[in-house]
């Protein structure tokens, strides 16, 4: 006799593609973006965001969920049992799902010889409720030991705020064209950018369509801001896409080159001015190798690294370092930075940026920059408004997480401004 089949729960289609997603940034190290366009198209548009939703929930707060679901597991569950107990404990505690839909869920995700253990183990996560929050260092726990300690290292005690403002989504930012009137409900920043609650869609905004903004954080914003670009003068933008700085460079008047190396990155370097109407000369090349037929008037190198100033945005990023990339990514901004000053004319002035929290890939790179013949020109207070506090006493850039922590905190950004005499 034929056991009977049961429909699958509603929703499953949605964990399916939050698992696959998990798969592909803890198990293979994909970032979570390019996974996220990787899954079937087939996928209703309202699936794939909420999957994307428990995917994200799922990777802040993964420390926090692996200690709940710590007593009740005997041993490590394979990945795919894993992932299961993971999303379902989220969507439990974090993502007010109804329990009954998070277990039935989860379950049926599960590989079939693991289903009654995520089963026992959900219902006992379930009866727990909120208490299971209770008394967790969530801060540490959802933080990578080695980025804790880099970061203590870097910033003291205030590696705990840092840490905390990873737990949440991050709003969304977007940096004005020219003239334009900031959507309703935004929040004008004093650095001049608008910011909205996160979740907005901003393909649903009035004036998106027309290229009246762009979405950048706004501290992304500022290395643009404080290079200060002239109508008329010729400015590198080296490793330019998705190309926000380009746009802002050529929204100010500016005759801009963007340097990308990678094809798909330009792609969408180009389909974002198309949409902002700016135009910018864009080269394909990789930065550390290319000549320009003559020298600029300013340049804005925002290097490759490792990311860890954007985990708000992407928290993907936190999993997928390992404390050798960190001396890698430095390693490629130090020839990147030696090319960037040969592209300069003398008395042309040149900002270098790192969206990273690690000095190594930030900070340290003073000395490599004086030993090019660079001359360090300081950044002043007058010239970020609102934000003194990004100021160090070296006179660079030093944006954090917990940083307009009222208002929704910001990406953490290294940038320093240099002179070739």
């Amino acid at each position: 006799m034929t056991a009977p089949t049961h429909p699958p729960p509603p929703g499953l289609p949605t964990r399916r593609a939050a698992r696959d997603l998990l798969t592909a940034t803890l198990e293979q190290r994909r970032p979570l973006e390019e996974a996220l366009e990787a899954l079937p198209a087939r996928l209703d548009p309202r699936d794939r965001a909420a999957a994307h939703r428990i995917a994200a929930t799922v990777l802040r707060r993964l420390g926090s969920l692996d200690e709940i679901l710590a007593p009740f597991l005997r041993k490590e569950p394979p990945p795919p049992a894993r992932h299961a107990l993971r999303i379902g404990a989220a969507e439990l505690l974090l993502l007010g799902t109804p329990p009954h839909a998070a277990v039935a869920t989860a379950v049926a995700l599960a590989p079939r010889a693991f289903a009654g253990l995520v089963n026992a183990v959900l219902r006992k996560v379930a009866a727990e409720g909120a208490a299971a929050l209770e008394g967790l260092d969530a801060a540490r726990l959802d933080t990578p030991p080695w980025l804790w300690a880099s970061w203590h290292a870097a910033y003291g005690p205030a590696v705990r705020a840092i840490a905390e403002a990873h737990r949440a989504p991050a709003p969304l930012d977007l940096t004005p064209a020219p003239g334009a009137s900031p959507p309703e409900g935004a929040e004008v920043l004093p650095t001049g950018s608008w910011r909205l609650s996160a979740g907005t869609r901003v393909t649903d905004l009035p004036g998106f369509a027309e290229g009246r903004f762009w979405v950048q954080d706004a501290a992304a914003a500022l290395p643009a801001l404080l290079l200060a670009p002239r109508p008329g003068e010729r400015i590198a933008d080296l490793c330019a896409a998705p190309g926000g700085k380009t746009a802002q460079l050529a929204a100010a008047g500016a005759e801009v080159t963007a340097v990308e190396r990678d094809a798909r990155r330009l792609d969408r370097l180009r389909e974002n001015l198309a949409r902002l109407r700016l135009r910018a000369t864009i080269v394909q090349a990789d930065a550390a190798a290319w000549t320009p037929d003559a020298p600029f008037d300013a340049i804005l190198l925002d290097a490759p690294c490792t990311a860890t100033g954007t985990i708000r945005r992407h928290p993907d990023v936190a999993h997928a370092k390992r404390p050798r990339d960190v001396p890698a990514a430095a390693e490629a901004q130090a020839r990147l930075l030696a090319a960037a000053a040969r592209m300069l004319r003398p008395g042309g002035r040149l900002v270098f940026a790192t969206c990273s929290l690690q000095p190594e890939e930030g900070e340290a790179h003073l000395p490599r920059a004086a030993a090019l013949g660079l001359v360090h020109k300081p950044f002043l207070p007058a010239e970020l408004p609102g934000l003194p506090e990004a100021i160090t006493p070296a006179g660079c850039l030093r944006t954090r997480p917990d940083f307009w922590a009222g208002r929704g905190g910001m990406d953490g950004f290294f940038a320093a401004r240099f002179r070739r005499p």
